[in-house]
């Protein structure tokens, strides 16, 4: 195992610094948050009635963003305009929410919120608020009927700040699961995760942020060991999905659509919507190297990339776009090893086998 300066030497030669004081699931490594980025606040609303809320994230003086939607069953609301032809060029804030299709009316709470306090998109004397949003599926967890709506979204709101943001069964998160590609029994519970790196010393900054809700196995960025998937029916060892799936298993389609990864990378530096919507895509990669699989018929997965623009350095997008998938692999750990069990859904912490 290599040592903490070790750890340090080789981060440092690779030109990146992780920002914030946190450790990664109790590990000696730091992660950061979304919030080192600057220029933008974090606040989760979670519902006490059963798992499930949203999350918002304002940006004080908007932001340029993209989007790139891989998985096939996902949940959006105002995608089209982070199109790079679309007229609009700045965002005031992004949302992810739990509900599935109905936790998209968090995003009218968001833009109540910004009306309120004059912040949007301005035509003439009307100032528009403008909020993308992307949800995932988590009403199989208690009374379906319970959903994050308008109120849910203005909460968060008002509960944003510019601290690091809580982690694990919070906010969109509340209601993650992750490795229901062979039934919900098998299933863990997952969250939501943060992480941030700056780049080298030019001041640049890239967060992530993610729910991570998927049908398939989370496993460590770096080790490639599963954190949290699939269980086996001995409790003792974990089924391992891809395995499975090359074995010749039979796949539970009853709940086709009904996970995603919905995610958020953010940086300080200046982009256009183009450059924007290519950090988006690339950060994806870092689903592709923490979740096996990940982009299937049964997942929306979604990642919206946002800059504020508040750095002086000038940025490459392909540096801010690899850096940006190192930082939503890092996230979507933190999402799994934050995690609290709930009846039925053990999360790693609860694992004794694990440890």
């Amino acid at each position: 195992m290599q040592s903490n300066s070790r750890r340090s030497l080789l981060r440092a030669a690779a030109g990146l610094t992780v920002v914030g004081q946190g450790t990664e699931g109790g590990a000696d490594e730091p992660h950061g948050s979304i919030t080192d980025v600057g220029g933008l606040r974090v606040g989760h609303f979670t519902d006490s009635r059963r798992p499930t809320g949203c999350t918002v994230v304002l940006f004080e003086h908007g932001a340029v963003a993209g989007v790139d939607v891989r998985g096939s069953s996902p949940g959006t609301r105002e995608t089209d305009l982070l199109n790079p032809i679309s007229t609009v060029e700045r965002i005031n804030a992004l949302v992810l929410s739990g509900g599935s299709a109905f936790g998209l009316d968090t995003a009218s709470g968001v833009v109540r919120y910004l009306d309120e306090n004059k912040i949007g998109y301005r035509v003439g004397s009307i100032v528009v608020p403008i909020v993308p949003a992307a949800i995932l599926f988590d009403l199989g967890l208690g009374d379906a009927k319970i959903r994050p709506d308008a109120q849910a979204g203005y909460a968060a709101c008002q509960a944003a700040s510019n601290a690091p943001p809580r982690e694990g069964n919070v906010g969109a998160g509340a209601g993650a699961t992750v490795g229901q590609m062979f039934g919900v029994k098998a299933a863990m519970k997952s969250g939501i995760g943060t992480a941030s790196l700056a780049i080298g010393s030019s001041g640049l900054i890239v967060g992530a942020i993610v729910a991570v809700n998927p049908a398939g196995d989370v496993r460590h960025r770096q080790t490639g060991r599963i954190l949290a998937g699939a269980r086996a029916a001995d409790g003792q060892s974990f089924l391992d999905s891809m395995a499975r799936i090359l074995a010749g298993a039979t796949l539970n389609r009853a709940n086709r659509g009904g996970n995603s990864t919905i995610g958020i990378v953010a940086t300080n530096a200046t982009l256009s919507k183009t450059q924007a919507s290519k950090v988006a895509q690339m950060a994806h990669d870092g689903l592709a190297r923490t979740i096996n699989p990940i982009h299937t018929a049964f997942d929306g997965d979604t990642i919206f990339a946002a800059a504020t623009g508040t750095a002086a350095a000038r940025a490459d997008v392909s540096t801010i776009g690899a850096v940006a998938a190192e930082a939503m692999a890092r996230a979507v750990n933190r999402a799994v090893l934050s995690a609290t069990g709930i009846p039925g859904l053990p999360a790693h912490r609860d694992l004794a086998w694990l440890k």
